[in-house]
């Protein structure tokens, strides 16, 4: 069995924390990755095709729940309608859960069809507007059948030219579409809003930033709320501050995980800015120890595996995720708050620094030994040989998944 050593347990000890109670917030915690994760996928310019990629559905399920296995913390996989359907639901979360997996978020697509060119719920015709509420209350059904207890909405509804879109129009319509749908789900259903700062939009997007997902989430209720993409945002945003800001206000509904250099990339979560994925757990956490604030954020994985083999990268993602959070549950609080309060800049920003450069890879190997799993999840599915065996099992389906 793994032991601590004992600069790590002191910093667990001046964390305020006790050890058992570290270990158990990181057992407890839930990353969701995506089916759309493990077809195959590209950009604009072509799609690298890998030979183990999922070709089916079942497939997808298959790889989500191996890196539930090799993780221990992703238990549920997001689905894309209509990418993932099915004649039978009820079938589907079935076999989710014969793997040990359950069905997670429903993700609409009102993007893809021809008539979607202008826009869905923004769209001026009316009967296209209807064709896109009609296909995300389909969706609420799924949600029903399935068990998924979340409805994650992402529109890339703008326009490229000035005049070409009416602004307060396409938000009044925007708004009276996504009331029709939430007044659809039931209790304790959530609807996640996501927003994007441009494209395919590049003049004006109609959810271009979190205040404006936060205003149409204001006319809706208490279960719709703000999702946050790490990679939806303008150079030098402070995300850790807008998701203080929405935990603040009971309006962060979850995030879907990734990182960037240049704009929305989609890249391994903590592969370029590990810092401030950090940071933003660190916000997480201090509102998960605040007896006054109110959460139920979802945790989930949106990433484009073009390059990297897509189940070592989900693991990898995975991975990367519980290390931030293990980093952001070893700040000392106490010590924190009093150089605040003292206006200790220096010392305030040592403390983070001190806790993000603490090596918590015992910590977690440690916890992983407890849950009966690998120390080293990665290290384990690189040795197990999964890659290879469906790049041959793979290869005999023609066609197949794949995502543009």
């Amino acid at each position: 069995m793994t032991s601590l050593p004992d600069r790590l347990q002191r910093r667990i000890e001046c964390s305020g924390l006790s050890l058992e109670k570290i270990k158990s917030k990181l057992k407890k915690q839930h990353i969701e990755t995506p089916s759309w994760g493990y077809a195959d996928s590209g950009t604009r310019f072509g799609v690298f095709k890998q030979a183990a990629a999922a070709k089916t559905l079942a497939h997808k399920l298959e790889d989500a729940a191996t890196v539930h296995r090799y993780t221990g913390i992703a238990p549920s996989v997001a689905l894309h309608i209509p990418w993932d359907l099915v004649d039978d639901w009820s079938a589907l979360r079935q076999q989710a859960e014969s793997l040990g997996i359950r069905i997670g978020a429903i993700n609409p697509n009102v993007f893809q069809d021809q008539e979607y060119k202008l826009g869905s719920i923004t769209n001026e015709d009316a009967a296209i507007r209807r064709k896109a509420v009609d296909h995300m209350l389909e969706c609420v059904e799924i949600m029903r059948q399935t068990g998924s207890q979340i409805l994650s909405l992402w529109f890339a509804d703008g326009t490229n030219y000035p005049g070409q879109g009416h602004f307060r129009r396409r938000k009044q319509w925007m708004t009276e579409c996504l009331q029709e749908v939430y007044q659809a789900m039931d209790s304790p259903m959530r609807m996640l809003l996501e927003y994007k700062l441009f494209e395919p939009g590049f003049y004006h997007t109609d959810l271009a930033d979190w205040g404006m997902a936060y205003v149409v989430c204001g006319h809706l209720g208490d279960r719709a709320q703000v999702l946050v993409d790490l990679g939806h945002h303008a150079h030098a945003v402070n995300i850790e501050h807008i998701v203080a800001f929405l935990l603040s206000e009971s309006k962060l509904g979850g995030f879907h995980f990734n990182n960037r250099k240049s704009a929305d990339d989609d890249l391994t979560v903590g592969s370029i800015n590990p810092y401030e994925l950090f940071l933003i757990f660190n916000e997480l956490v201090d509102a998960e120890l605040d007896p006054a604030v109110t959460m139920d954020v979802a945790f989930m994985i949106d990433q484009s595996h073009n390059l990297k083999p897509k189940v070592e990268a989900m693991v990898q993602s995975v991975i990367n995720c519980q290390k931030a959070y293990a980093k952001a549950l070893l700040v000392n609080r106490n010590a924190l708050r009093n150089a605040q309060a003292a206006g200790d800049i220096i010392g305030a920003e040592v403390e983070l620094v001190k806790a993000y450069e603490a090596d918590v890879e015992p910590l977690l190997r440690l916890v992983r030994e407890e849950m009966g799993l690998e120390p080293d999840p990665l290290q384990a599915y690189r040795q197990s040989g999964y890659e290879r065996q469906k790049a041959e099992e793979r290869a005999k389906i023609q066609g197949g998944a794949t995502l543009g």
